[in-house]
């Protein structure tokens, strides 16, 4: 039985949101919890949109984070196609789309990011898209089906993560493929030259053509369909369709407009947070994408846009919502799967961190452990193809003490023996 002594609003209905709302639960917090979500379906994750459910493999209902009746079991106010329009925090109050007036005695923001647009002319064009909601993708898993049964071209702006996970899902349908990226390798500000062209290999092997050095300028249609993709070298790719996966945005609207601290672009972005995930306003706190967090094992502030920080911040931050003594402290993780390639990446190494990078394995084979190291420390592991191998990764991490690096390139050499 709810009682309302208090209540705990949630802004956004991803995982965070959704994590944040059971954790309240599970811990006991008998007040009115209202999760309100700016889309028409339930919570969900996001890593299957461009992975399992992309291809084909996993049914919609998979995507979910709790089955549709958990919410009115676990007495969750669900608020669905509802966006949030205005916080007042002297007031404490949310207003919705609607005009409904939510009053709250703890918020939580964890209304996530939304894809970076190209700026440039044919983005109007029907065969231009982006991924991040659960409409997307399944308006692009019918769309890579079409052109793996035409043959048609998919040009990809952007080799993050996203856009290399979607060109593995176009290759998987059979559709011809270029990937457009102004840096000289895929993923290049994450793992940097080393590891990057690897990626690049693997996609050639399947198929994929790259274009890098360069960025798309325009996009160039009739009738309204997309024909073609034009660079700023003056190449011209043909392309029945184009995705922009050029990055997200933290969605800081609503922060901002009630006047919370927020986190420079140059910066990553962000609504800013402590460690305990509590914003300038102690009755409001944030967590997953749009939560830019000081780190106390890593000493600075970092925004991290990966389901683990999703699936750890929104029930960290309900606790710290309920008084709880919370420090935030989660090796980021991630992980992604490209092929016949599964991959989990450990830590934090932005570019100009780290001095060395080692690995052990067969890089060739694509089996192999990679390790970002900073004057002996580790910063950074990635294992591909190789598993039950990051929980160590991330306690060597922790330790945060000198390594020897011909240990850890030598596969005899068992990562739990480095730890003191």
């Amino acid at each position: 039985m709810v009682d309302a002594h208090q209540t705990f609003v949630i802004v956004g209905g991803g995982l965070a949101g959704a994590k944040a709302a059971e954790t309240l639960r599970s811990e006991g917090f008998t007040g009115r919890v209202i999760l309100i979500c700016d889309e028409r379906d339930h919570p969900y994750e996001r890593p299957p949109l461009s992975k399992g459910y992309l291809l084909g493999k996993e049914e919609r209902d998979s995507v979910f984070v709790h089955e549709p009746t958990w919410y009115a079991r676990a007495d969750i106010e669900l608020h669905l196609g509802q966006p949030a329009v205005h916080l007042d925090p002297a007031a404490r109050t949310v207003r919705l789309g609607d005009g409904t007036l939510i009053a709250y005695d703890r918020l939580l923001l964890a209304t996530g990011a939304e894809p970076r647009r190209l700026d440039i002319p044919g983005t109007a064009l029907a065969g231009v898209h982006h991924l991040r909601r659960l409409a997307h993708a399944e308006r692009l898993r019918g769309v890579l089906a079409s052109l793996g049964r035409e043959n048609g071209h998919l040009v990809i702006a952007g080799a993050g993560w996203i856009g290399l996970e979607v060109a593995a899902a176009a290759r998987s349908y059979g559709a011809e493929v270029t990937v457009v990226e102004q840096a000289p390798t895929p993923l290049h500000g994450v793992l940097g030259p080393e590891l990057g062209a690897m990626f690049a290999e693997l996609h050639r092997e399947k198929g994929v053509r790259f274009h890098f050095g360069a960025r798309l300028t325009e996009i160039i249609g009739q009738d309204g369909m997309v024909l073609a993709a034009r660079t700023d070298d003056g190449e011209e790719h043909p392309a029945h369709d184009v995705l922009a996966a050029i990055g997200a945005a933290p969605r800081t609207a609503l922060a901002e407009q009630a006047g919370l601290a927020l986190v420079d672009r140059e910066d990553g972005g962000g609504i800013a947070v402590d460690a305990a995930l509590r914003t300038s306003d102690p009755h409001i706190y944030a967590a997953g994408d749009v939560a830019a967090a000081h780190h106390p094992l890593l000493g600075s502030r970092i925004r991290v846009e990966h389901w683990a920080n999703a699936l750890n911040g929104g029930p960290a931050a309900a606790r710290a919502m309920l008084g709880e003594d919370v420090r935030y402290d989660r090796i980021p993780y991630f992980f992604s799967d490209q092929y016949d390639l599964g991959m989990e990446y450990s830590g934090y190494a932005p570019p100009g961190s780290y001095d060395q990078v080692v690995c052990r394995g067969d890089v060739g084979k694509r089996e192999f452990v990679a390790f970002w190291l900073a004057g002996g420390r580790l910063l950074a592991g990635m294992n591909v193809n190789v598993w039950d191998v990051a929980e160590p990764v991330r306690q060597l991490i922790r330790e945060g003490r000198p390594l020897d690096a011909d240990a850890l390139a030598d596969p005899d050499v068992p990562l739990e023996s480095l730890l003191p």
